[in-house]
């Protein structure tokens, strides 16, 4: 079998795959990094998104001998080495943007994504469009988007740390 080397939250993985091997396959199964979801095998749900050289994309989508020479993200590669959850993790708890959790890591990756390619701020609209690949069956979105909107505006200066939700 075929060796692929993949640079995942800053560690290099060696691991031996089939040529059809998905990436999310590897993550999960290869590394043990089961933050990334597969919900739907069908690239509909984005509970497999990860960041790939900083894009969001879906797991599910890409071969694991596609992703070598990349850098790649995953849920459990954002907070820091002290615990300390990044911004976008902690909106989702204090605004209470989740439920079940099952969409969590992928709403997570893909707001991150989204945000940091609206640098001028985003409209509640805009948040909502963004999110069209991720499906969460339990919230309704709307702690999501306020969470989102909390999240942008620390990740990009405006705001130094979250709001209390219950303000």
């Amino acid at each position: 079998m075929p060796q692929v080397t993949l640079a995942v939250n800053g560690t290099s993985h060696t691991v031996e795959v089939e040529a059809r091997t998905l990436l999310v396959e590897v993550l999960r199964e290869k590394l043990r990094l089961t933050g990334t979801h597969v919900g739907c095998d069908t690239s509909q749900c984005g509970a497999c998104v990860v960041h790939l050289d900083g894009d969001s994309v879906k797991a599910c989508t890409i071969l694991a001998i596609q992703a070598e020479g990349t850098q790649i993200t995953t849920i459990e590669g954002l907070a820091a080495a002290d615990g300390t959850l990044h911004p976008m993790q902690e909106a989702f708890r204090e605004y209470h943007a989740l439920q079940c959790g099952f969409c969590t890591p992928g709403m997570v990756m893909s707001a991150i994504d989204l945000v940091q390619k609206h640098p001028q701020g985003l409209s509640e609209q805009e948040i909502r469009e963004g999110l069209e690949g991720n499906i969460c069956r339990c919230t309704g979105y709307h702690n999501i988007v306020k969470a989102i909107a909390a999240a942008a505006d620390v990740m990009q200066g405006r705001a130094g740390q979250l709001a209390s939700a219950a303000e």
